[in-house]
């Protein structure tokens, strides 16, 4: 799935609106482990848009040191697993995360985008 490169140097160069720009029109971002307060969907590329664009503003991600795919029986359905490492921008400490992702796209585009990230880092992140 060439996308997923193309997402990955998207966050490393914090060009979220680019990296929202990979969503169909009517993609989804779901986010199943997200605790109360925090959204568990995000509906639209324009949504998407407005939930990423400020993300360099809170994490200063300088390098994504593991990046593995692994296909699945449907070509259009991928397992990302990645690491994120950087600066959380509040703090000055250390940011460091495992990320899994279940993508789906159609036509090139991201269709449904599935983030298992854990919560229970978050007190970690806050400033």
């Amino acid at each position: 799935m060439d996308l997923i490169p193309r997402a990955l140097q998207l966050l490393l160069d914090k060009d979220m609106i680019g990296f929202a720009g990979l969503w169909a029109e009517d993609g989804v971002a779901e986010f199943p482990f997200a605790p109360s307060g925090w959204p568990s969907r995000v509906e639209g590329r324009a949504a998407v848009e407005d939930y990423v664009r400020d993300y360099p503003k809170m994490y200063d991600i300088k390098a994504l040191p593991k990046q593995v795919v692994h296909q699945t029986t449907n070509p259009d359905v991928a397992i990302l697993e990645f690491d994120a490492e950087g600066v959380v921008v509040a703090t000055g400490e250390p940011y460091r995360y495992s990320y899994i992702v279940v993508i789906e796209t159609r036509d090139g585009e991201i269709v449904s985008y599935r983030d298992y990230w854990n919560p229970l880092n978050l007190h970690e992140w806050k400033s």
